[in-house]
């Protein structure tokens, strides 16, 4: 019997996604920043509860800066895509 892994989390692009309720984590905790994305309203397409607007937030993880401080950038999308597209993108120049 194979030993099961703690921890494990649906990966994107080579890091964790994680979602409660209408908010989506992606990145990780231990890194500078990480990817908040809160569902604001959803539609049906085809019978199915799909995304519609979507707040995108980029947050400064380091806990000795002032919430109101954490945020880089933020901004609002139409579709789950279009606010992980653009969120990958800060996320990516944020960590290099």
């Amino acid at each position: 019997m194979a030993a099961k892994k703690k921890n494990q989390f649906l990966m994107y692009k080579n890091r964790p996604l994680v979602r409660k309720g209408n908010t989506i984590y992606y990145g990780s905790l231990s890194d500078d920043f990480v990817l908040m994305l809160q569902i604001l309203s959803t539609k049906e397409v085809d019978g199915n509860e799909m995304p519609d607007r979507v707040s995108v937030q980029l947050i400064n993880t380091d806990p000795n800066v002032r919430p109101h401080d954490r945020i880089a950038h933020k901004t609002e999308k139409k579709g789950l895509y279009s606010a992980l597209d653009i969120g990958r993108t800060w996320l990516e120049r944020a960590l290099a």
